[in-house]
């Protein structure tokens, strides 16, 4: 993705992303009413990659990273984060942060995993 894109591309990408309508998309970016169809579809193959790149941004936008919840689980523990009101955190909620952090970091093991075999001795020491 080197190539340098025009601002009528841009534009395109912008509003094909609004609309999901290549012609309409097209005449919107600034292309002439007569060509704006073939045009359209022409950059739905040109531009495929940029319009990908583009929907694969604003999701990530719009869906919170893993470092980003670990951040907000962290403030909120640490008393940093207020609630709608501007309150703190309840203890209770602070712990539960607490417990979810300490779950990612493998603080807290709630299962004993063993590996390999382990030898079994039978000692006889009742004596007649």
């Amino acid at each position: 993705m080197n190539k340098v894109l025009t601002e009528k591309q841009k534009r395109f990408i912008d509003y094909y992303i609004e609309t999901a309508n290549a012609t309409e998309s097209a005449r919107r970016a600034g292309y002439s009413k007569k060509t704006a169809r073939s045009i359209g579809n022409e950059n739905l193959t040109k531009l495929d990659t940029f319009i990908q790149a583009k929907l694969q941004e604003k999701e990530d936008k719009r869906i919170a990273s893993q470092e980003e919840v670990l951040q907000y689980l962290t403030a909120v523990m640490r008393g940093e984060e207020k609630d709608q009101f501007g309150l703190d955190a309840s203890l209770q909620e602070r712990t539960k942060c607490a417990e979810l952090l300490g779950k990612r970091w493998g603080t807290f093991k709630e299962k004993v995993e063993h590996s390999g075999s382990i030898p079994v001795v039978i000692q006889d020491d009742i004596t007649e």
